[in-house]
């Protein structure tokens, strides 16, 4: 054992000579922040045989300002010196060189530094000097923060500043993050922060600036407090001045309508407050003011021609305004249940289908009727009289007929069709109309060639 250690420091001063650095000692650096009243062991870790070794050292503390430092500990392995002041406050661990810190106050942060002589038994020489340095910091929790805004009345974009200020009653070493609407601001051409960002400049105010704001506060040991929201007011506009109507035909700036049908107008624009509105008639002879607010009703019937009209939004607050400028046209665009709108009317394309189908099936039916049902001649028509008498003027019965052989059966599927629709009254005659037309009494043929 004696052996390892007489090894170790020798190791260790080979290290020393060619590094500079021996590691026979390590202070967990992660302590460093602590909360005020609670207690910090400075743990040492001792990486040689301590009842192999001869050592001396002490343990300082020196604020972090550097204006003040004192000697906390001196101790050699049969003696330890604790500064009488500190009372019960310091504990010294002899086992292991660790240093114990009770109910810390904040005058306790600071650096706290142990240096340390390594010298083997019954070895002259082979002296190790070790030190290791810990940062202790002392924190107090954050309590909840407070938001205030300055001014706190609503404000005019483009003309007012506002100031946010974010406090604490409790905490050290805060840090504060400021959001609008729960997104995270940042520094911007308009957004000026505060080193620890306790305070938020937004100069100058816009639109886009309204909304709700809180703060976030956080230190070292708390992980954040969230303030109350605040709203801020943002008298802006007008913006974006449209005039609409659910009448008619709109192309761009032009307004068509129907003879005789009113129509309604309506002026809208994005402002706070809300706006006033004008309506102005304009023509070769000046400008004149036809009604106030957001809605116009113009007859057409009182319209000779084309006319142009003009909305003008007013914010009495921002002192802005905006005009929109149209053309109102009275033509024809169709009567009854026809709907022009501002996309145009069209024929559904259903309708166009349907009828054109209809259309397509009438002219099917209309020539198949033709086909199956020709006109009848005066022969058929008067079939009847020749089978009463069979003395009638035949001279009027000549003309151009067709010869079709209507046999009882369905012997021919070749019968046409015109000629089975006329004959369907004498079904079972096994006779042609030839046959019918000879029966005729004959006149002489010079009455042919007349």
């Amino acid at each position: 054992m004696e052996a390892t250690g007489r090894t170790v420091l020798y190791v260790c001063s080979v290290l020393l000579i060619l590094t500079g650095d021996c590691q026979l000692i390590h202070i967990d650096p992660l302590v460093s922040h602590v909360i005020e009243g609670e207690s910090l062991l400075l743990s040492v870790e001792t990486h040689f045989p301590l009842d192999k070794a001869d050592i001396q050292g002490t343990w300082s503390y020196t604020m972090i300002s550097g204006t003040k430092s004192r000697m906390l500990v001196t101790f050699t392995k049969e003696n330890v010196i604790t500064d009488m002041t500190y009372g019960d406050h310091l504990v010294f661990r002899e086992s292991n060189l660790s240093l114990e810190i009770k109910n810390l106050k904040r005058d306790d942060e600071g650096d706290y530094h142990l240096s340390l002589n390594i010298k083997l038994h019954n070895q002259t020489g082979s002296i190790i000097k070790e030190e290791k340095t810990v940062l202790v910091t002392v924190d107090v929790p954050v309590s909840n923060p407070v938001i205030e805004k300055s001014p706190s009345y609503a404000v005019i974009e483009d003309k007012a500043n506002v100031t946010w200020t974010c406090s604490v009653e409790k905490g050290t070493r805060v840090k504060f993050k400021w959001f609008r609407d729960n997104v995270a601001l940042g520094a911007s051409d308009r957004y000026h922060f505060s080193q620890d960002s306790a305070t938020l400049l937004i100069s100058p105010v816009r639109k886009e600036d309204k909304g709700s704001y809180h703060c976030v506060a956080s230190n070292p040991v708390t992980a954040g407090q969230h303030s109350r929201a605040v709203e801020l007011i943002v008298y802006y506009g007008p913006y974006n001045l449209e005039v609409n109507s659910g009448q008619g035909l709109r192309t761009g700036e032009v307004f068509t309508i129907n003879p005789g049908e009113p129509v309604f107008f309506e002026c809208q624009a994005d402002s706070n407050p809300p706006n006033s509105y004008v309506w102005i008639s304009k023509s070769s002879n000046g400008t004149d003011i036809i009604a106030e607010g957001p809605l116009l009703e113009v007859r057409s019937y009182k319209l000779a021609q084309a006319e142009e009209y003009l909305c003008r939004a007013f914010n009495n607050v921002t002192q802005k305004q905006d005009e929109a400028q149209f053309t109102l046209v009275v033509a024809s665009l169709g009567t009854g249940k026809e709907k022009h709108t501002q996309e145009g009317s069209s024929v559904s394309p259903l309708a166009i289908t349907v009828c054109s189908l209809f259309a397509i099936g009438f002219m099917v039916l209309f020539f198949l009727r033709r086909t199956c049902h020709p006109k009848r001649g005066r022969f058929f028509s008067d079939l009847s009289t020749f089978e009463s008498t069979g003395h009638e003027d035949a001279k009027e019965d000549f003309g151009i007929y067709e010869f079709v052989s209507i046999p009882g059966k369905m012997e021919s599927a070749q019968a046409s069709c015109r000629s089975l629709a006329r004959l369907e009254s004498i079904q079972d005659m096994h006779t042609t109309i030839y046959d019918v037309i000879r029966h005729v009494p004959e006149t002489p043929s010079h009455s042919l060639l007349k």
